[in-house]
This record gives structure tokens, C-alpha cells and sequence, in this order.
């Protein structure tokens, strides 16, 4: 019986998951621009969930993020842990201390609860990057990214 029900949540939050997705791709972009940075960030969804984080009850944000062609943003974490999807171009990422990672068309990426992701780039100068991110966050987080006031 306990197992039926871990897979049930597991079922549960993995089509949660793919909803918000699909859902997401099909959205029209409404974007705004972000501060210093200009990188184009649209929120496509956000929806409360069953599961908790951290013993607190949740949501999903699911965020279209659209960087010109040599654009980066500025240091910074999220409230909770992040599931990344790069749709169109390259992508390059370093969270914490890690190495810079490059990504492209069709590559995931995951970002643990707090990290700093001090680099977030496109290093194409002639095309552009859209990534789809999606953040577990508490539900009393409206906006799960915290800019850092210090850049690396």
C-alpha cells in the first residue's frame, strides 16, 4: 500500500509537471522586461500544488526566458529548486562554484533550492536563447527569483 501510494504521488506530480509544460508552450507571451539586465522573462503559469516544500504548502511557476543574441543576466537564487528546458539556441550556466556548463536546443538543466546561479548566458552573438523554467517555491513566494546584490 505505501508503495501505490509514493507512486501515486510520483504519477500525481510528474503529470502536474507535464501539464504545466504543455500548457506553458501554448500560452501568447506576455513578457516584461527584467531591470538591468533586459532578459525577457515571461510568466506563463503559476499554480498552487499538492506536495510541500520544506514542510510548507507550494506552487509552480513556470517562466518562458528569453535572452538576445550575447545576453546575460545578473547573479542570482531561487526560492526553491528549478527545472530547466533550453527551446531555441545555447545556453551557458554555472551555479555555485560549479564550472560553466553549456546547453542547447532540447538540453535540461537543474538548479538546487538557494544556489547562486552566477552565470546565466547566451553565447551566441547572432541568435537567440528561450529557455522554459519551471520553480517549486512556497506558495507565499510571489516572486520565486532573488536578485543578489553583490555579482561574482
Amino acid at each position: 500500500m505505501k508503495t501505490y501510494v509514493v507512486m501515486h504521488r510520483m504519477s500525481v506530480t510528474l503529470a502536474a509537471f507535464a501539464s504545466l509544460v504543455v500548457g506553458a508552450t501554448t500560452l501568447a507571451q506576455h513578457g516584461q522586461h527584467n531591470g538591468k539586465s533586459q532578459v525577457k522573462v515571461t510568466r506563463l503559469s503559476q499554480r498552487d500544488i499538492i506536495e510541500k516544500l520544506d514542510s510548507k504548502v507550494s506552487s509552480a511557476t513556470v517562466n518562458e526566458v528569453t535572452f538576445g543574441p550575447g545576453q546575460a543576466d545578473s547573479p542570482h537564487r531561487h526560492a526553491g529548486p528549478v527545472f530547466g528546458y533550453v527551446l531555441e539556441g545555447e545556453y551557458e550556466h554555472a551555479i555555485d562554484d560549479e564550472p560553466v556548463k553549456k546547453y542547447k536546443a532540447g538540453d535540461t538543466f537543474y538548479e538546487p533550492t538557494g544556489c547562486l546561479h552566477r552565470v546565466a548566458r547566451n553565447p551566441n552573438d547572432k541568435t537567440r536563447t528561450r529557455l522554459l523554467a519551471v520553480v517549486l517555491h512556497p506558495r507565499d513566494v510571489k516572486d520565486p527569483t532573488i536578485r543578489d546584490e553583490h555579482k561574482k
